[in-house]
């Protein structure tokens, strides 16, 4: 979209109001808010904001800082029209207070880096994301609960699934927001839900991904519902996964994981790609799975990936390879899930898999048995290796790989480290009520 397509969408949508987005290093939403007449300051990236203000952004003597906005990204928020007046939002990217130099603490910025350099070796990468999400009722102090009173499972059909009608809006005002909606269905838990859009360009995935977790939060508020991507909401049923496929393509616009005559139709890139992301996963789950409760999905029996191998069908391994081939040639990687920071996550996977083309690293065989029946020393033998058990163990394989660092930058590893090594420290201290069930009337 162009200036000029922007600025006649305005006097045609009669929009008066516009959000001005980014996220933070932990992938939360910031936005600033600005009336109409401040739009074509806008759009020449003039607007500042306080940086210092922001987590993990700057100090307070580096605080000014611009918006520059992306006008790709221009969309009118269906929920947002009031008695005929609308509102509509940019995302942006950060700049320092000389407007001019691209912040490195950016996560967005730091996206279109790692893809730069993709680019330099022959390579553009298309995602497709699938992020679950639970839709739970507020208690009677309107408080967010783990209630539901949807009783439905994988793909039921109504009336068991009484969310239906709020999933269906939420389905409808993504495709008044451009974007293409593939499927929808119930997830195996009561009160869970997936709903599937088209791949994209890896920034476009990544905006369209915070999008998404901001329309799903909205339009479920209109319904009484508090919509949630936490990873494992309640014990003993399955968490939220956001499932990521990806793909390198070539220059020439073809897929550079296929190839006819290849084994499984794959290619050399494609095989050492998958070599890069099992050999860095123990490394990189700390930003795809980025908090304490995470690691309370991804344990064996609950059809979250705990083990890095891969396989062209068995959905206990870490990467599985989908059976289409040709343009929709593409891994997927099973364990992020959809409460990491997308821009994050997809610079660390991406990074991962061309550290195997550049190092023309040979993926293992693949693991067609399943892998939760199998014993250390069988694993052991097959060169499987288990991902972390916890955000501590985690940061560690985080810290220790030089990768983490030459992929996010000083900046952001560094208070990425920072952040996540307190989290863990102030959940570590916790007395949690298992503790006092278990221990305090034995004791």
């Amino acid at each position: 979209m162009t200036r000029d397509d922007i600025m006649k969408t305005i006097q045609e949508e009669n929009i008066h109001f516009f959000r001005l987005q980014f996220v933070d290093i932990f992938g939360f939403m910031k936005n600033v808010a600005i009336p109409r007449s401040q739009i074509e300051k806008a759009l020449d990236g003039k607007i500042m904001f306080d940086g210092s203000s922001i987590d993990g952004f700057v100090r307070i003597n580096e605080s000014d800082m611009y918006l520059k906005p992306d006008y790709s990204t221009f969309v009118v928020l269906p929920w947002r029209n009031k008695q005929g007046v609308a509102a509509a939002r940019l995302v942006c990217d950060v700049y320092k207070s000389d407007g001019v130099t691209p912040f490195e603490g950016c996560p967005r910025v730091n996206l279109q880096r790692v893809l730069a350099e993709a680019r330099d070796m022959g390579y553009t990468m298309n995602v497709g994301a699938e992020a679950e999400f639970f839709l739970f009722e507020y208690d009677e102090d309107g408080m967010p609960s783990t209630m539901t009173q949807d009783v439905a499972g994988y793909f039921s059909l109504d009336p068991e699934d009484k969310a239906n009608d709020c999933r269906r809006e939420i389905i409808e005002t993504l495709e008044m927001m451009n974007f293409e909606i593939e499927a929808s269905h119930h997830e195996v838990a009561e009160g869970q839900h997936e709903i599937n859009f088209k791949y994209a360009d890896a920034l476009g995935a990544a905006d369209n991904i915070v999008t998404f977790k901001w329309a799903v939060k909205s339009i479920a508020a209109k319904y009484g519902l508090h919509a949630t991507f936490m990873p494992k909401p309640i014990f003993g049923i399955n968490g939220s996964g956001m499932h990521t496929n990806q793909s390198l393509f070539n220059l020439d616009g073809t897929n550079a994981f296929f190839d006819e005559g290849g084994d499984l139709q794959l290619s050399s890139v494609a095989y050492k790609y998958i070599a890069g992301v099992l050999k860095n996963a123990r490394s990189f789950v700390a930003v795809t799975n980025p908090l304490v409760n995470s690691y309370k999905r991804l344990v064996p029996g609950y059809e979250a990936p705990v083990y890095a191998a891969w396989s062209a069908s068995n959905r206990s391994a870490l990467v599985r390879i989908p059976a289409a081939r040709g343009l929709s040639t593409r891994t997927e990687v099973r364990c992020p899930d959809p409460s990491t920071n997308p821009y994050l996550a997809l610079a660390m996977m991406l990074n991962a898999g061309l550290d195997g083309i550049k190092n023309d690293l040979t993926a293992p065989p693949p693991v067609d048995k399943d892998i939760f029946e199998m014993d250390g020393a069988t694993m052991a033998a097959e060169g499987i290796t288990v991902l972390p058990g916890s955000l501590s163990e985690a940061i560690d394989e985080f810290k220790a790989n030089p990768l983490s660092k030459e992929t996010l930058g000083e900046h952001i590893f560094t208070k990425y480290v920072e952040a996540k090594e307190a989290e863990w420290d102030e959940y570590r201290c916790v007395v949690t009520e298992w503790e006092l069930d278990k221990y305090l009337r034995v004791y």
